[in-house]
């Protein structure tokens, strides 16, 4: 699946700073902390336009609340400890400030707290839960434990969602890799991949695929909450997320992603996604959610790397050696083993949309 690129790079840099710095203007003075946009009870004629992004200090997070701005929504951006606070402070700092102030706030809340969720949440049509941990002792990885936790959250968030009015609709980021890692010694050829598959749970354990498996665990126990608590929930499954600095911005969970990266070129199945075009998906699928034309999941991707050249430019990129993705293969183009995903997404969106035989 793809969406065509609206605006260019440099433009989409500065505003996806600005956009930051902006938040810190809204803290409270004395005590350091951000404030929300004002009372829910005084905001009724935005109950339609007011959202909540998780994760809201990552990579992809900021993308997102880029975009919905962008959209005419306001964002309340929730973070979940002092570090990613500072890291909105930095931008404040910056100087890089321009209009639009109103439609975004910061607030602060633990994923292991339920009620401080639900705090956040509250007033807000939907959650968008970018699921985004980073590795707490720095850059060594993503960890089993990482794994677990992710997991929790993504229950604790979905709890959270359901057990507050005003929420009506929440999406979760989870990966391409919740869909890819199967057996398939069976086959002669690698099967094809489409939203209705899912990765086993075993195999990344056996596998040391400590990424998959937290993305797996994240949204299993996302879509059983939502069916228990009758949530109205959608997920969307990106390949690697790529943008501008991605690898410098998004370290650990790039090189998570990357795990088994060797196995995945060889079946045609290393795909990654620029961070702006994920982000107009997740706007546009939550629109669509609204008349319920959206639901279910979808695979998100808009590139495969399929010969040395295209792994040889993502390693540069990523600054690993080009051994690390592709291996001693030779230079030829593996088969592209992706299905199309959900043909309602091309409607909804009206964009190209790519499947692993072209178009559908």
């Amino acid at each position: 699946m793809g969406i065509a690129r609206t605006h260019d790079e440099d433009y989409e840099t500065r505003e996806f700073k600005t956009l930051v710095a902006l938040a810190a203007m809204e803290r409270r003075k004395g005590n350091g902390e951000f404030k929300g946009l004002t009372s829910h009870s005084s905001i009724v004629d935005l109950q339609d336009k007011l959202v909540c992004v998780t994760s809201g200090a990552s990579f992809f997070g900021f993308a997102l609340v880029n975009r919905l701005l962008l959209h005419g929504y306001f964002v309340r951006v929730l973070v979940a400890n002092q570090e990613d606070v500072e890291k909105l402070r930095e931008m404040e700092i910056s100087g890089e400030m321009m209009g639009c102030k109103s439609k975004i706030s910061v607030v602060m809340a633990k994923p292991n707290e339920i009620q401080g969720l639900m705090e956040a949440f509250d007033g807000c049509c939907g959650v968008f839960h970018t699921s985004s941990f980073a590795d707490p002792a720095g850059l060594s990885g993503y960890s089993k434990s990482m794994a677990e936790m992710e997991g929790k959250a993504s229950e604790n968030v979905m709890k959270a969602c359901a057990r507050t009015p005003s929420v009506k609709h929440c999406v979760l980021t989870s990966s391409l890799l919740a869909c890819i890692w199967r057996d398939n010694s069976q086959y002669e050829f690698p099967p094809l991949v489409n939203h209705n598959c899912w990765s086993n749970e075993s195999l990344c354990v056996d596998k040391k695929l400590w990424y998959a498996l937290g993305k797996l665990k994240a949204e299993k126990v996302a879509w059983k909450i939502a069916e228990e608590m009758s949530l109205n929930l959608t997920t969307i499954c990106p390949g690697l997320i790529t943008g501008h600095e991605f690898s410098y911005r998004n370290p650990t969970a790039t090189i998570a992603y990357l795990k088994g990266a060797q196995e995945m070129y060889a079946n045609g199945l290393l795909a990654t996604v620029d961070v702006r075009r994920l982000a107009e998906a997740h706007v546009s699928v939550f629109e669509a959610m609204k008349t319920t034309t959206a639901f279910g999941r979808y695979i998100c991707f808009d590139r495969i790397i399929q010969c040395e050249d295209e792994a040889e430019t993502l390693a540069d990129e990523i600054g690993i050696p080009r051994n690390k993705i592709s291996g001693n293969s030779s230079d030829y183009a593996f088969p592209n083993c992706f299905e199309l995903s959900n043909k309602k997404l091309a409607n909804l969106m009206s964009r190209t949309l790519r499947s692993c035989y072209g178009e559908s």
